[in-house]
């Protein structure tokens, strides 16, 4: 599993750097930013899968009881395993983004005048890598700690990834309207208010999987142009930031806590 994840999380960074080549100087291709907005989605189903198979199999074999004998604390067994993941995963979204600088480096035409301008995309990808790895990481290993089913565990952190997504969809459809132009055809569609009115900037944040990238576009300082994106702009920018660290501190804490209860 870790390696279809590296092999899935290298292809959208190929594929941008085929792009840029292909595109040559000038051409409008997806940067580092849009990378994580399309690497973070794999990333969170395969950890969906990747993390019940860190926890659960020693809870319901009985062998984590093993671990407890030696002088292993349960926070220890859990801090091992969760950095274990944690490495893999920022790794793999770090050699990414290095493929792609690469690549765009090599797609300009004149690479050192590219990473003389763009330098400050390393520490930015830095920064939002290590925000997409941490959310990432925690929230499916807090999931897989409440169960020993590796099957109920991935089951609910792909169900909760589609559902919010879906629910944050419906919240956050716009009005739409026919109205005569005078264009050929004689109509055209007319997007209108959000349906929930002023509500709909706050149902946009329901969606689980774009609550890293609210934070990534911060990091970047660039317009995401998803329908989500852009009502989240709306709000105070603490707003995303806040959510961000609800989503991932919460989690982590109930992962501590859940082991630390096993060792009592």
């Amino acid at each position: 599993l870790p390696v279809l994840l590296f092999v899935a999380a290298m292809i959208p960074a190929l594929v941008l750097t085929l792009v840029a080549s292909q595109s040559g100087p000038g051409g409008d291709v997806t940067g580092h930013s849009g990378y994580y907005q399309i690497v973070s989605i794999i990333l969170f189903l395969f950890a969906a899968i990747i993390a019940p198979e860190l926890l659960c199999p020693d809870r319901r074999d009985g062998v984590i009881n093993l671990y407890l004998v030696r002088p292993l604390t349960p926070t220890d067994y859990v801090v091992g395993r969760w950095l274990a993941f944690f490495s893999i995963t920022l790794a793999i979204v770090y050699f990414g983004q290095v493929i792609l600088l690469v690549g765009l480096t090599l797609a300009a035409a004149e690479p050192l005048d590219y990473l003389r301008d763009h330098w400050l995309d390393i520490p930015r990808f830095l920064g939002a890598g290590l925000v997409v790895a941490l959310f990432t990481t925690t929230l499916p290993m807090a999931v897989s700690a409440f169960t020993t089913r590796r099957a109920y565990a991935a089951a609910f952190v792909i169900g909760l990834f589609l559902i919010s997504t879906a629910v944050a969809g419906a919240l956050t459809e716009y009005d739409e309207h026919i109205t005569e132009s005078p264009e050929p055809g004689g109509w055209t569609v007319v997007q209108g208010e959000p349906v929930a009115g002023d509500a709909a900037k706050w149902f946009a944040l329901i969606d689980i999987g774009s609550v890293p990238i609210h934070v990534n576009d911060l990091i970047f300082a660039e317009e995401n142009e998803s329908e989500l994106a852009k009502l989240v702009r709306e709000l105070p920018t603490g707003v995303p930031i806040g959510w961000y660290l609800l989503l991932t501190v919460g989690p982590g804490f109930a992962l501590w806590w859940r082991y630390r209860r096993i060792g009592t």
